[in-house]
């Protein structure tokens, strides 16, 4: 097959901004041209895509959905990249068998029709606004085929549980190194604003009195100001934004992985990340973390918001046993069976058979 990829428009790849999408579609991408499938990925300018056919687009970035309230009207900055990329995705369509949407906006939903190739949707949220919520129900209705999630608690908040394809998500596990025997430090991982609330897993650090290490995009400064200011003493450090082989040296070292966002996730990347260096997750039982951490076998789910939890589990972690993380990792999230998974997508939508 030839497929076009189409990246998020709120940030460059490798910028961090796209949060979890950039490596999402690295990952398909790789897993998709380990197969034999010709792929190029369309991306803002400034992108960096070792090893995958890119092209880059100029304009400005689109406004990230999260930031953005319920009944937020659609807009579009002057000169959008996002607008940008679907024009030349427009321009070449012929060229490809099919196009990969990747962006979490409502344009490339309501372009889908208009389009000559197929266009499939691979959802990165839960439901965040009331116009986005309206647009990938109309694309379903009309396109079903063409719109997967990546967990169930996800595609819930759409009110399409019961019907819709969830792919998961996938690592290339050879970039991720095993540690028997770590540190004493917690980690957490991602982009540092107030939906993914950190301050909870700051607090559970400060009255276990285990220090936590702080790895991911600083999105909100007042927000990370604030808890510099409500958490003085708590053992804490802001590493920083790492790419991949940097994060996994650190990461694999650390005791455990602590999850703690206040809305849905779609799936939790930085979880199969933890578990395929053997560190177990624990993690809020909400959203798609909850669908990947096996509960007292590679890690623990506790009560959503509750700090007392998180310090609860922290106790339990002598229980857990760190070959178990990492064999889940290669049983479920290798690259492997998510191009298994992405493959029978894409045949589905094309209705091909496996030849």
């Amino acid at each position: 097959m030839k497929l076009l990829f189409l990246s998020t428009s709120v940030g460059s790849l490798g910028s961090g901004l796209g949060g979890g999408v950039e490596l999402t579609l690295k990952n398909i991408a790789l897993a998709m041209m380990h197969r034999g499938h010709q792929v190029r990925v369309v991306a803002p300018s400034g992108s960096v895509l070792a090893g995958i056919p890119l092209t880059e687009i100029t304009g400005n970035l689109q406004i990230p959905a999260q930031t953005q309230n319920r009944k937020a009207p659609i807009c579009l900055p002057d000169n959008s990249v996002l607008a940008n990329m679907w024009e030349y995705a427009r321009q070449v369509q012929n060229d490809y068998d099919l196009i990969l949407n990747f962006a979490y906006d409502w344009l490339p939903f309501y372009l889908t029709p208009f389009f000559s190739r197929p266009v499939a949707h691979l959802v990165s949220m839960a439901s965040v606004t009331a116009a986005m919520d309206r647009i990938i129900q109309q694309t379903i209705a009309r396109f079903p085929v063409q719109v997967a999630f990546h967990s169930r608690a996800q595609a819930a908040t759409f009110g399409l549980a019961d019907s819709c394809r969830c792919l998961g998500n996938a690592i290339d596990l050879c970039e991720y190194q095993f540690c028997k025997n770590p540190t004493p430090n917690l980690a957490w991982i991602g982009r540092i604003a107030p939906e993914k609330a950190l301050e909870d897993a700051v607090a559970a650090a400060q009255i276990s009195g285990i220090s936590l290490r702080i790895f991911g995009k600083l999105q909100d400064r007042d927000y990370w100001e604030k808890i510099c200011r409500d958490y003085p003493n708590a053992p804490m450090e802001y590493v920083g934004f790492l790419p991949t082989h940097e994060l996994q040296q650190q990461l694999r070292q650390c005791r455990a992985l602590v999850m703690t966002p206040r809305w849905v996730e779609a799936f939790g990347n930085v979880a199969i990340e933890a578990l395929a260096c053997g560190v177990p997750v624990i993690a809020y039982r909400r959203g798609g973390p909850a669908e990947i951490v096996r509960d007292g076998e590679t890690g623990f789910l506790v009560e959503p918001d509750s700090v007392t939890g998180l310090v609860e589990a922290i106790k339990r972690l002598n229980e857990i046993d760190r070959d178990s993380c990492r064999r889940q990792a290669e049983e479920e999230y290798s690259l492997w069976a998510m191009g298994d998974r992405t493959e029978a997508w894409f045949r589905d939508i094309l209705g091909i058979g496996i030849e």
